[in-house]
């Protein structure tokens, strides 16, 4: 997850005397580049995960000082640095308060601080930090890719993970990731990263494959939901322009799972898109596991379309929704009440629908055995 807040504090505590005085909550913030500013007129070029440093000269009143961490905020930076001592003496009150309400580190040093050479020494630890999560993902894409082939993976993460531990693996598309260019694409990939609240060392974030993939290790199943879904909160809270959809693997055991995980976690997104969800958990997806997991489309479309055949071509010819009309008898085991509800509408059109469904399909569907492959069909279709 790259050289984050924490990262620092261990680092500067002792040698430059840095001290963390609000938004602790985003301790695991990444950072991309350390940049010195003391007015406000380059941050409006951010791409996400910068630290701002300042000696507080362009902004040396609680008003300045105010107007600059909102500023930072919106642009997605991942804190502020002060060198306190001269322009600013005190952090006031209100900066505090404001960083904490949005969990945006402030982080100080005193002005005896040589800030040049602090900015190198933190500048190349981000650098080389940035060089290894670029081989962890290559890594990982590996093991992703190559499942029968993972010991070389292994051995290359093993420094960085727990290689025997469980693993996560998450989706999150978005509309045209793949069209983006580069600069775009990680402009969102730096902003999604911030709302990765409380996750460091646990997890990789990389792009693959025209969607972002989090990877998330050795961390149990209530911690890994509650920074997945404060992720999506956030994600729509601050990115309306460009919707999150999330989908979610099952845990799975070793890193030679990994590939199974991230078909897991496709199948799930793919789910999400067919039913307007913005996270779908594939655990949590019933039958649809199974189906999600069939590698033949060939035979997928044969048992919807061909069974359903003559529903899909009433449908079109006479503008009807014979189709949706099955799907839910099927659903709610044959409630005609049921169906009228749902579909806004009176039973006896829901009973005339059905005597026509019936002989559509040359089927009276009073069995088990003989609706199921018609559930199943509606299903698949739904899938799409």
């Amino acid at each position: 997850m790259g050289f984050t807040i924490e990262d620092m504090l261990v680092i500067s505590r002792t040698k430059y005397s840095m001290k963390i005085i609000a938004g602790k909550n985003g301790w695991s913030n990444s950072i991309s580049f350390l940049l010195m500013l003391e007015d406000d007129t380059i941050i409006r070029n951010f791409t996400g995960k910068e630290l701002a440093v300042t000696t507080g000269l362009g902004f040396p009143t609680e008003a300045g000082l105010l107007s600059l961490i909102h500023l930072l905020i919106d642009h997605h930076a991942s804190g502020l640095l002060v060198n306190t001592g001269f322009y600013i003496t005190k952090i006031p009150e209100s900066a505090v308060a404001l960083c904490d309400e949005n969990d945006f580190p402030l982080l100080t040093v005193p002005w005896d601080v040589y800030l040049a050479d602090m900015i190198k020494d933190l500048s190349i630890r981000i650098f080389l930090q940035g060089s290894t999560d670029e081989q962890i993902s290559e890594a990982l894409i590996r093991a992703i890719e190559n499942p029968d082939a993972t010991e070389k993976a292994r051995q290359e993460l093993l420094p960085y993970f727990d290689v025997d531990g469980t693993f996560q693996l998450y989706l999150l598309y978005t509309d045209g990731l793949d069209r983006m260019d580069t600069v775009e694409r990680k402009r969102i990939m730096y902003r999604l990263q911030l709302y990765l609240t409380n996750l460091t060392h646990n997890g990789h974030f990389f792009y693959y494959d025209a969607c972002f993939v989090l990877i998330i290790n050795a961390l149990d199943d209530k911690t890994s939901r509650n920074i997945i879904e404060g992720c999506r909160r956030r994600a729509a809270r601050h990115m309306p322009e460009a919707p999150i959809v999330i989908g979610c693997s099952s845990r799975v055991s070793d890193v030679s799972m990994l590939s199974l995980a991230y078909r897991r976690a496709k199948a799930a997104l793919h789910m999400a898109l067919a039913t307007g969800k913005d996270l779908l958990y594939f655990d949590d997806m019933g039958v649809y596991r199974l189906l999600c997991s069939v590698d033949d489309q060939a035979l997928l479309r044969e048992m919807s379309t061909g069974l359903l055949g003559p529903l899909i071509e009433y449908d079109k010819k006479h503008d009807s929704n014979y189709v949706e009309t099955l799907t839910l008898y099927l659903k709610y085991d044959e409630s005609i009440q049921s169906v009228a509800k749902a579909m806004f509408t009176h039973r006896n059109t829901v009973l005339y629908r059905m005597r026509n469904i019936r002989r559509l399909l040359g089927s009276d569907l009073k069995t088990g055995e003989e609706k199921l492959p018609y559930a199943i069909a509606c299903m698949i279709l739904k899938m799409k």
